[in-house]
């Protein structure tokens, strides 16, 4: 399994766009085969960054993420909207257990 973490800093007067473009982002990488789970979320300390949290199946599932034309859409205009610089984590998992709280 791949995991990615991304955090974007997302220039205040642009937040409500790049809210938008990472709803429909979100809704249409969740369709995807090979993608177990895709979020993003407006981080509890800074309301001007966005996280995103992606779960695919392997290395395939990213790469064709990458190539599909909602991803590539939100690549163009994230120029536009960040206030600094992104930071991409990726993490290969080969165990994961869900726990109980």
């Amino acid at each position: 399994m791949i995991v990615l973490h991304a955090s974007f800093p997302i220039d205040p007067a642009k937040r409500d766009e790049a809210l938008d473009l990472a709803s429909e982002l979100v809704e249409q990488s969740n369709e995807e085969p090979g993608a177990i789970d895709y979020r993003a979320a407006v981080d509890v300390e800074d309301e001007h960054t966005i996280r995103f949290f992606e779960q695919y199946e392997d290395a395939d599932a990213l790469a064709a993420h990458q190539e599909t034309a909602h991803f590539q859409r939100f690549e163009e205009r994230l120029p536009d909207l960040l206030a600094g610089d992104p930071r991409v984590t990726q993490f290969e998992v080969s165990d994961a257990t869900e726990l109980e709280l």
